[in-house]
């Protein structure tokens, strides 16, 4: 793990500790969007920048190893937050369960009305991250990775469609509405900057081909 990623890590975690014990910790507004990932061409410049290797092993992988859904604030939880945020004219009851609302989701065009039809996809899967770096993580540190808002990690969509990508990176899976392909690939691209992740031949071969194409 490197030096640069241990210090941001070791902020973020202090940062999550004193808003936790003065009472701070606050869902973030609702923007309806996830944070906005970097420009294509500093999303060019960061793949350049990324350590390029084979994909290392899954063994040891546990979801449990990346401790999520958090408590954000209240009753809400890190999944309540998103799907408020992603969402439009969400209305959640006392226990912060969106109740109504209606969602669209940009990997396949689809618009939801109930929050079950939703899941809360990690831009760079957890097993993709153990594999690219994350197994030497702390478990501290992968929490802080599952339960991301700042970054754009988290985003809500179809239930099924995040299920079939599954793990799966950009040579193997990318979202079927193209018009959203670039902003995957710079998504994908600042999360595994931000984190120190590394990148395996072909798919640092597919993010070219998708930001060159931006």
């Amino acid at each position: 793990m490197s030096g640069v990623y241990a210090r941001r890590i070791a902020v973020l975690a202090a940062s999550a500790a004193l808003a936790a014990t003065t009472g701070l910790l606050t869902a973030p507004s609702a923007q309806a969007a996830m944070p906005t990932p970097v420009a294509a061409s500093t999303a060019r410049t960061y793949l350049s920048e990324l350590t390029v290797q084979a994909e290392g092993s899954s063994s040891g992988y546990s979801r449990d190893k990346f401790p999520h859904w958090i408590t954000q604030s209240g009753a809400c939880d890190t999944r309540e937050v998103v799907l408020k945020r992603d969402g439009t004219n969400v209305s959640q009851n006392s226990s912060c369960s969106a109740v109504s609302g209606s969602w669209y989701s940009e990997y396949d065009g689809a618009t939801w009305t109930a929050a079950s039809d939703l899941d809360i996809d990690h831009m760079v899967p957890l097993a993709e991250a153990w594999r690219s770096g994350a197994s030497g993580w702390t478990n501290a540190q992968r929490q802080s990775y599952a339960n991301d808002l700042t970054r754009p990690q988290l985003i809500a969509v179809t239930d099924n469609v995040n299920q079939s990508k599954g793990d799966r990176d950009p040579a193997k899976w990318l979202p079927s509405r193209t018009a959203y392909q670039c902003t995957y690939a710079r998504a994908w691209v600042h999360v595994k900057h931000y984190y120190d992740l590394t990148v395996d031949p072909a798919e640092k071969t597919a993010l070219q081909s998708v930001l060159n194409g931006c």
